[in-house]
């Protein structure tokens, strides 16, 4: 089993060390190194497509995560009161969330948006002043985000459960003998204590927002994200600025997984 699980993860990383490798290559060539250099990650940051990619799955991945770090968040502490069938129909609508393929979730978010939006552009015409041009709701950043969300709640959710499950209920019980109220026992015994796992939920968050693809690729509408970005360019082939611009992407990534990994065990050890 050593064996095989060593096989598993160099099957794994090894392809990502090669881009890792190749974003230093001299030449221009991505399959053939010709000299150490670091010029690819000057001219991916000097790029201005690239930087207006950046831009935009910045923006999206960070009010994504926050939305979905505050609805997530309330859903969560929600559903902790909500016992018997209904919490079990809960629970498994939020696991199928997770384990759907984002092909699907594009899919049908693509389909549901547009039939939305072909119902309420002719009523919002209708209704609008004349003389002045109504707003036409169309694919773009709201729709983005608005997708990444729904997505990402589910993932929240479950971490912030996974915390409130462990915590001890003589916390809450003890604030509701002092006479505290429920917003006063939440903000004062229940936050400090789930606040790692909210934290680690808005990471995890803004990394799979920043690094999605497949939602992303029906949603945007004309909207260009990175991870669009690098599938446009490697469609015309593969350049050592590209593996320049992967590796900052999984750098930060990785980041951001190691902190919310470091969250949740510290957050973990306090909670007992």
């Amino acid at each position: 089993m050593r064996i095989y699980a060593l096989c598993v993860y160099l099957f794994l990383y090894i392809p990502i060390g090669v881009i890792a490798l190749f974003s230093f290559n001299a030449g221009r060539h991505a399959t053939q190194l010709q000299g150490f250099s670091t010029k690819w990650y000057g001219k991916a940051l000097s790029n201005p497509f690239v930087m207006d990619a950046l831009e935009t799955s910045l923006i999206v991945a960070f009010t994504s995560a926050l939305c979905a770090s505050i609805f997530g968040t309330m859903a969560a502490v929600a559903l902790q009161g909500i016992k018997g069938p209904i919490r079990v129909a809960f629970d498994l609508l939020i696991y199928i969330a997770v384990m759907i393929p984002g092909i699907v979730i594009g899919i049908s978010t693509l389909i549901g948006l547009v039939t939305v939006f072909d119902q309420l552009n002719p009523l919002i015409a209708a209704i609008w002043p004349e003389g002045f041009q109504p707003p036409k709701l169309r694919m773009g950043m709201g729709s983005l985000i608005a997708a990444h969300t729904m997505f990402l709640m589910a993932l929240v959710i479950i971490i912030v459960r996974s915390r409130l499950a462990g915590m001890d209920r003589a916390l809450t019980e003890a604030s509701s003998d002092l006479y505290a109220t429920p917003m006063a026992t939440f903000r004062q015994v229940t936050l400090p204590v789930i606040f790692p796992a909210i934290l680690a939920g808005f990471l995890l968050s803004f990394t799979f927002s920043f690094d999605d693809f497949i939602i992303a690729f029906f949603v945007a509408g004309s909207e260009t994200t990175l991870p669009i970005y690098v599938f446009s360019s490697i469609r015309r082939g593969v350049t050592p600025e590209i593996n320049a611009i992967g590796t900052m992407v999984m750098g930060v990534s990785l980041l951001m997984l190691i902190t919310a990994q470091l969250l949740l065990q510290r957050g973990g050890k306090k909670s007992r």
